[in-house]
């Protein structure tokens, strides 16, 4: 058995989060120095939302930035020292390809460089209301990317068909592209909804993002699980310190930019008719969010104390802490159920 692409894993992942978690003490000083801190929104239209997160008032955002940073800094400096300097000992460790990794690192550089302008009106209370960019700029923003992804998916690899657990792969044809794009905007929104507690987020993605990455690994991609796992190492450097209580929040230019990656990577792995259920908890945090706009907007009334879901235990009593610990377990169940559709489906 050869344990050379296994080892690579491993071995990028672990150099990930040492190299996360030696930036972060860096990121963390820096954000607290300069004052990035968030706004808790407070202009009346979420009285619950504004009570129970109040205290959390100028904790610094944009604490993304050490996992899409390391992910950059590393894939960097290995495709250098082996395709530059030709030394061959880091030829095992370079995993920047064509094929597998250039597209999802360019479309998550690309939505993370978004949201950390949208964080960073969003400190400076600059932007619509001062809260950032505007809803339908962002909209337009993450289909921008989406809309070079698709392109790159369609006209460069040749991508146009889609599997269908059981049923098996079938031709979309140009449709693929809008299809694409719907994907990679929603995901990338519903993660960004899930990011309103203490680790719920970053949990709930490295569970993700280790199903996924397994996934590619049993189908021989592995500079796709290897950049997988760099993110999985820096995500855990990055729950260090994000766990309650957070000393920095992920902020969009994390959230934003892991939802685009992880639909990217659904899409390069024939899988993403399973992103529901490997991302259960970032779809039922939408829906709810969605229903309860419809809701209100159409009957008056709410569905939920508060939304997205997490929010309205939250205001049924439950501890921050039991809501994200909860909220995990769930994600790491639906994940597994993921990964058993796909090896039976």
């Amino acid at each position: 058995m050869d344990f050379l692409p296994l080892t690579k894993i491993l071995s990028l992942t672990s150099i990930s989060f040492a190299f996360a978690l030696a930036l972060t003490p860096l990121l963390s000083n820096f954000l607290y120095k300069n004052g990035l801190g968030k706004n808790i929104r407070n202009d009346g239209s979420t009285p619950i939302f504004t009570k129970m997160h109040a205290a959390k008032a100028g904790t610094p955002t944009m604490g993304g930035v050490l996992i899409w940073g390391t992910v950059t800094a590393l894939i960097t400096v290995f495709w250098f020292l082996d395709r530059i300097l030709k030394i061959d000992f880091f030829h095992n460790l370079n995993f920047l390809t064509r094929k597998e990794t250039l597209l999802p690192l360019g479309a998550f550089l690309g939505a993370s460089l978004v949201g950390l302008l949208d964080d960073w009106l969003d400190v400076r209370k600059k932007g619509f209301k001062g809260q950032g960019l505007r809803f339908r700029s962002k909209i337009w923003l993450y289909a921008g990317v989406a809309v070079i992804g698709a392109w790159w998916f369609y006209f460069k690899l040749g991508f146009s068909s889609v599997n269908f657990p059981f049923l098996g792969s079938h031709d979309l044809g140009f449709w693929f592209i809008p299809f694409f794009m719907l994907a990679v905007v929603a995901t990338s929104f519903a993660v960004d909804l899930t990011d309103g507690l203490d680790g719920l987020a970053g949990g709930t993605l490295l569970i993700a993002f280790f199903a996924y990455g397994l996934i590619a690994y049993t189908q021989g991609k592995t500079d796709l699980a290897s950049l997988i796992g760099v993110v999985c190492g820096s995500l855990l450097a990055f729950l260090w310190f994000n766990v309650y209580p957070a000393r920095f929040f992920m902020g969009d230019t994390g959230a934003m930019g892991m939802g685009v990656l992880l639909a990217i990577v659904a899409f390069l792995t024939d899988s993403v008719f399973l992103l529901g259920l490997v991302g259960f908890v970032f779809l039922i945090e939408a829906v709810s969010t969605i229903l309860q706009i419809l809701s209100k907007k159409y009957f008056k009334r709410k569905i939920f104390l508060s939304s997205p879901l997490h929010h309205h235990f939250e205001a049924l009593g439950w501890p921050e802490t039991k809501v994200t610990m909860r909220f995990w377990i769930l994600a790491a169940v639906s994940a597994i159920l993921g990964v058993i559709v796909y090896f039976i489906g």
